[in-house]
Order: C-alpha cells, then sequence, then structure tokens
C-alpha cells in the first residue's frame, strides 16, 4: 500500500485527513484521525504505598472513566517532559523514578495517534493537581492500592496496558 494523496479534511480541535492510498492498482478513499502524540502513566506514590489515577469526563465513552495519567504532547516536547509536565498538572506529584513500558499505537486502523506509556514513582506533592483551569479540566484523584488497582474493572485500553504490566512486575 502507497499512500499518493493526503488532503485536511477537518482542522478543529482534533483534525482529520483523507488518505488516497493506492494497492494492487485501486486507489482507495480513507479517513484519517489526527490527534498528535500522547504520553500516560501508571503513577506509584511510594510513600503512601497507592497507586493514584484520575477518573474525568471523556467524550468517546461520554461518561466518566478512570484512567492513568495521560495527555498529549506539545510541539517540540520529548515524550519524558511531557509525561513529567502532565503528571505534575493531573496529579499535583513530581517524578522520582520514570520507566517506559511500551510506545502503542491504540486505534492503528484509523488514527495516526501514537502513545508512550510508562510507570512513574512519586514521592511528592508539589501541586494540587486536578487540571489546569484554562484547559476546563475537572480531574478527581484516585488512590488504590494494589488489590483495589487489580480488582478494578478497566475500560481504558492504555491503562489496561500499565496495569497488567505491573501485575506481571509483582508475581516475578
Amino acid at each position: 500500500m502507497q499512500i499518493i494523496d493526503r488532503t485536511r479534511v477537518f482542522n478543529g480541535h482534533y483534525k482529520i485527513d483523507q488518505l488516497i492510498v493506492q494497492h494492487d492498482g485501486h486507489e482507495l478513499k480513507r479517513e484519517q484521525f489526527v490527534p498528535g502524540k500522547a504520553v500516560a502513566a501508571l503513577v506509584y506514590d511510594t510513600a503512601r504505598q497507592v497507586y493514584v489515577l484520575t477518573r474525568q469526563y471523556r467524550i468517546g465513552p461520554e461518561s466518566e472513566l478512570l484512567e492513568i495519567a495521560a495527555g498529549m504532547m506539545d510541539r517540540g516536547e520529548t515524550p519524558e517532559t511531557a509525561v513529567r509536565r502532565e503528571i505534575h498538572e493531573e496529579l499535583g506529584y513530581e517524578i522520582d523514578k520514570l520507566e517506559e513500558i511500551v510506545c502503542i499505537w491504540p486505534s492503528p486502523g484509523m488514527s495516526s495517534e501514537e502513545i508512550t506509556v510508562y510507570y512513574a514513582e512519586v514521592s511528592h506533592k508539589s501541586g494540587e493537581g486536578g487540571g489546569l483551569a484554562e484547559e476546563h479540566e475537572n480531574i478527581e484523584l484516585v488512590e488504590l492500592s494494589f488489590e483495589a488497582l487489580v480488582a478494578e474493572p478497566l475500560r481504558d485500553a492504555k491503562t489496561v496496558i500499565a496495569v497488567q504490566w505491573v501485575r506481571l512486575r509483582q508475581q516475578s
């Protein structure tokens, strides 16, 4: 398959491109959701021995969702810089230790989004968290023990991946 044309057909908060793809002599039109690159982290407070997640309203499921801290990378940011910023904005913590778990394409059939998922250890808060007022974020912090975390019925893919990763580490 080869992309022979790309046109931006929607340029709002998110972007959508229309691609013309050539394959075996046929041309196919496909839409591609272009949100940008993102970061996410499962955060563990080593002082209090709890995992700190977020609960917030999400447009996709049209309801509140329990998930790991996450956000979009700003232009020129590295994934590590972005995840440190997002953890501070959403949870109010500074990172002591950061480990990359995986870089994923959560929906490669229709989206160019790439998410770098981390595990972060923290021990001290330097802010309130809850998100940025100017971005109209309304983020609730949720603290869970390991047992409560693995018992939680999670529905967010990046969160499921991070929790499965920590479960595997606990078993070894």
